[in-house]
């Protein structure tokens, strides 16, 4: 049975319903436990499995996946939160250098199951230094693997397989997300990581995107249908990595033109890589552009900050260029 939860609480439930399965289980990060963190995800959860197992931390990244990568390593399944995807930086060696090669360099004898949680993105003016999209950073990173949940299912879903996972896994949420509602069933359920999702069919032009940007692109295929008569089809890759080249694939062969849509800045981002990867997989496509965040420091202001990254409008605008 289904019911609406909010992607926050799709969240939560997803971490509770683990906890109780599983006592290895313990959450480590800044403000987790009496304030419920940042974004209220953890609310509760002091309460139900006490201070042992969630742990407020220091304001000190490297500690934080530094202890979840000892925890792990000795047979814990933490999961560590990073209050901002900027403040990772911070832990740059702990995630690139420790996480993501001790099973490579131990000749898979060590393993490394910790979840990495943050949360990044435009939509509450939190200005440059807590506003940044930078997915494509450990994307790029061997070991480890990357999940950008756009809805409340998915949030549950990717969660709870992200827990299960041996490996480390980054969930990297939407600030812009949280209050969004969507129908999550009852009990634990999975989705597969490294799986993209088709939110909506179409025929005429393929959108690939993720995250935020996933509700703005059907929000633009809807109006286009009805406007315009284009018929678009929304893929939510909801992973980057791994990647899902075969549903990709599929897609763009049926379309034959794309248009790529991430918020994250355009140099050198997640863009051009799915810019570069389209072409790849399907070398007779007859259009491929890109749509991405402005290369600019994100900015205070609520109108500069909208500015900065896509549009529905643009998204429509863009749309309409490869479709005619």
């Amino acid at each position: 049975m289904s019911r609406m939860l909010t992607y926050r609480e799709a969240l939560g439930e997803g971490i509770k319903l683990e906890m109780e399965r599983d006592d290895r289980i313990f959450m480590l990060g800044e403000d987790i436990g009496i304030y419920g963190g940042a974004y209220k995800v953890s609310k509760g959860l002091l309460e139900l499995f006490g201070e042992r197992r969630i742990m407020d931390a220091p304001m000190s990244e490297s500690l934080i996946v530094g202890a979840g990568i000892g925890a792990a390593l000795i047979g814990l399944r933490p999961i560590v939160e990073l209050m901002y995807i900027d403040f990772a930086t911070l832990a740059s060696d702990q995630i690139i250098n420790q996480a993501a090669k001790f099973h490579f360099m131990t000749g898979g004898n060590v393993t490394v199951p910790m979840v990495i949680r943050t949360q990044q993105g435009a939509g509450r003016s939190a200005a440059a230094q807590h506003s940044q999209s930078l997915e494509s950073w450990y994307a790029h990173i061997p070991g480890l693997k990357v999940v950008l949940p756009a809805t409340a299912y998915d949030a549950k879903g990717l969660m709870i397989a992200a827990i299960r996972d041996n490996n480390p896994v980054m969930v990297i949420e939407h600030k812009a997300l949280y209050t969004l509602k969507g129908e999550v069933p009852e009990g634990s359920y999975t989705v597969e990581i490294g799986k993209a999702d088709l939110k909506r069919e179409g025929t005429d032009v393929t959108i690939l995107t993720y995250s935020k940007m996933v509700h703005l692109c059907l929000q633009a295929a809807e109006t286009l249908a009805q406007q315009q008569g284009v018929s678009v089809e929304v893929v939510d890759l909801r992973s980057l990595r791994p990647f899902d080249e075969e549903t990709i694939k599929i897609s763009l062969m049926k379309t034959g033109k794309v248009l790529i849509v991430t918020e994250s800045n355009k140099t050198a981002g997640m863009s051009a890589e799915l810019f570069a990867k389209s072409w790849e997989l399907v070398p007779s496509l007859k259009q491929v552009r890109r749509l991405a965040g402005k290369d600019v420091i994100m900015a205070c202001s609520p109108q500069l900050e909208q500015y900065s990254i896509p549009s529905v409008e643009e998204i429509q605008a863009a749309v309409i260029e490869l479709a005619a």
